[in-house]
Parts: C-alpha cells; structure tokens; sequence
C-alpha cells in the first residue's frame, strides 16, 4: 500500500511570484515537517534523479535520514565519471549484473553508487543507477536496488491511480487555490481509506468483489443509521462509577 502523508504544495498560484518556487525547495519544507512530527522515525528517502543533489543530501544527513535516488549521467558530472572510471577497473559485478562502488569522494562527503542492468516489459536491457549513502554490500546490493525501484510505486500505485484511475485529480475542481489543495487533501484521506477497506480486509480478498463493488460497500458503511427503540434503550441505561 501506498500513503500520502503530509503533502507539501509548491506554492506558484500566483504569476508574480517574487522567487519560484520548485520541487526541492518544497522538499526542505517537508523535510522541517516530518522531523517535527516523527522525531525519531528511521527513515530512507527514495527520490528521482533531481533528488541527487547536495540539498537533499545536507538534508538528510542533518537530519539523520538515509536516501537512495535514482542518478543519471549528468546530474553530478564529476560522481559519473569516477563511478566509470572505478567499475572499469575493478568490475565488482556478480551473476545477476549488479555493479556497484563505494566511498566516491563528492565534496565533504563520500557516496556510494550502484548499478542494475534488467529486462523491461518489452524484453529490452535498461541500466538503473542508485546513488544513495548507504554501504553497498553483496549482501545487500539486490534488497537496495529493490528499495530504489519501489519509489515507482509511488508513481504508479500513487499518484498515476489518483490522477488517471480513480479520483480525476488532474481536473480543476475550482479557480481558489486554496479550495484545490483542500480537494486534493481530501482525495488523499479518502485514497488511505479505500486502500485499507480493500487491501487490509481479509475478509474482502476472500469475496474477490470489483473495485466498484468494494468502493459501493465503503460508501454504504458511511450512511448515517437510524436509531431504533432498542439503541435508545441501551443508551439509556444507568451507568454505574466506581472510585477507589
């Protein structure tokens, strides 16, 4: 299961602007959030390639978090070619082509670098390259590369579902800024719910009912139901308190 939690809006909603806002500077102000609530929260931040940068490095190492992002040749010219130049030499690969190298020098800072080479759904060979600040290990180099493709899950599970699937968030609900981040918000509470009453009942899965089944029922358990004689009898009942 995928949840949204704590969004953080990139605030361009006006065409004057005095600086423009963008992804990373929203990130920084959602990095402050999540630390003031969960203060000791173990936490991996899984990013694209814009996320490679020394921003959101600071960031997490400030904050104590680990990341793994997704790094294309260009991001960080000088990390690309030593990553190069490094797995030409010593060619740490295993059976399944999985390359990796650790400690690249990267400012203040040392960086680790990994790489898989894998089969698309056209049958096609696609290197993904991870930089994240985590030791690369045999034994962990399959579990982190696993960890950095789950980010999609974000997109597809996530965001795709919201925006192309189920709740036609791509859409203007309205011309007020501030009524389309309440939509948006309210898209996200109902999106955990309908996740948990579908995906977390086992009852549910047994059933195999459609989408549209479980959204009906979701609905349905919603309805505000009327109070019978019986209910009001219950409720009236004498409570009895006790102190020690």
């Amino acid at each position: 299961m995928v949840f949204s939690i704590a969004s953080e809006f990139i605030e361009n909603e006006s065409e004057n602007v005095s600086k423009q806002d963008c992804e990373l500077k929203a990130f920084d102000r959602l990095a402050k959030k999540i630390k003031k609530i969960f203060k000791r929260l173990p936490i991996c931040i899984l990013g694209d390639s814009l996320y490679a940068c020394e921003t959101v490095f600071n960031l997490c190492r400030a904050h104590k978090w680990k990341y793994i992002c997704r790094f294309k040749e260009g991001r960080i010219k000088s990390i690309s070619t030593e990553f190069k130049a490094i797995k030409e030499l010593e060619q740490s690969k295993d059976q399944n082509s999985l390359v990796w190298v650790n400690d690249i020098a990267y400012k203040d800072r040392t960086v680790n670098l990994m790489e898989a080479t894998m089969k698309t759904e056209d049958g096609k060979s696609k290197e993904y390259v991870f930089i994240t600040d985590i030791k690369i290990t045999k034994k962990n180099v399959e579990r982190l590369i696993a960890a950095g493709r789950s980010r999609w899950k974000i997109e597809n599970q996530g965001f795709n579902e919201q925006k192309n699937n189920r709740y036609n968030i791509e859409h203007a609900n309205s011309q007020n800024y501030t009524a389309m981040k309440n939509h948006y918000l309210l898209v996200q509470i109902t999106d955990i719910i309908r996740q948990l009453f579908e995906k977390g009942s086992s009852i549910l899965k047994a059933l195999k009912k459609t989408a549209k089944e479980k959204s009906s029922n979701l609905l349905e358990s919603f309805r505000t139901r009327i109070l019978t004689d019986e209910d009001f009898t219950h409720l009236s009942k004498p409570i009895q308190v006790r102190f020690t």
